[in-house]
């Protein structure tokens, strides 16, 4: 067969796939600041107790996306990002006390318009089976492209606490969402209210499935076979003999020192 670490030299023919295109993509950095954190009713009460918070760390939970054709520009969709994040906090209820961790939720709403194309054709296939269905056929669907989200953690950058000076009364929460933190959220209180800053980065593309002619070199047949005794175990003294001394830490760095530079 041929050497599939070099497949310049084994082409063999030209073959049709259906694989995803990326017809539009966007990256953005954003800087979220001062949104509202909502917290579980026993949460809500460590807030109101408090008189300082100090934030500590942020996660992505769910990102919910929604795609709608532009109407005055063809080819272009919308799609609408509603991101939620869980803050890891630390509350002050008293000077000079341990600090007590409680966890809550931001979100913040992002609108990105990209460039996806058209198509209006019904698409059927069997690759799902419906429930209740005897027939293994998947719903009938549109072509319509779909929009995916890459994101990595949010930076944590500050978080301080306040009287509440927007009104949330009867927003509902994703039940993913409440369930992360064990409880229905409060979105009612009327007294302290904690406002975060997070730093955002992220990725948006718009992709279509489609039918795309590619060279092909040979199957990528493994030449490794399977072992499930793993590696080989090594005493402490072998492990550590092959970490990098840590000159940094005896020597710490002037400013600007650093290789990356920022």
């Amino acid at each position: 067969m041929a050497d599939n670490r070099n497949p310049g030299s084994g082409f063999k023919e030209a073959v049709c796939i259906d694989a995803s295109k990326i017809y539009d993509t966007c990256c953005d950095r954003d800087c979220l600041e001062d949104l509202r954190c909502f917290f579980t009713p026993r949460g809500q009460e460590v807030i109101d107790q408090a008189i300082n918070v100090r934030i500590k760390s942020s996660e992505v939970i769910q990102v919910f996306i929604d795609v709608e054709p532009v109407h005055f520009n063809r080819g272009y969709y919308a799609c609408d990002l509603s991101f939620f994040f869980l803050v890891q906090l630390e509350a002050f209820v008293a000077p000079q006390t341990q600090p007590i961790p409680v966890e809550g939720v931001c979100f913040f709403d992002k609108k990105v318009i990209l460039y996806g194309s058209e198509g209006s054709v019904k698409v059927f296939s069997n690759e799902f089976e419906q429930d209740g269905v005897l027939d293994n056929q998947l719903q009938m669907s549109g072509n319509m492209p779909r929009c995916i989200v890459e994101c990595v953690d949010p930076v944590a950058l500050e978080a301080h606490i306040c009287e509440v000076r927007d009104c949330y009364h009867g927003r509902c929460m994703p039940s993913c969402v409440s369930r992360r933190l064990g409880g229905e959220l409060d979105t009612c209180s009327t007294d302290k209210a904690v406002y975060c800053t997070l730093g955002l980065f992220t990725i948006v593309k718009l992709v279509r499935d489609v039918a795309m002619l590619i060279p092909v070199y040979d199957f990528c047949v493994p030449e490794k076979e399977c072992d499930g005794n793993g590696p080989p175990a090594d005493n402490a003294c072998d492990m550590f003999s092959r970490l990098s001394f840590p000159f940094d830490d005896f020597f710490p760095p002037a400013n600007g020192e650093s290789g990356c530079g920022c």
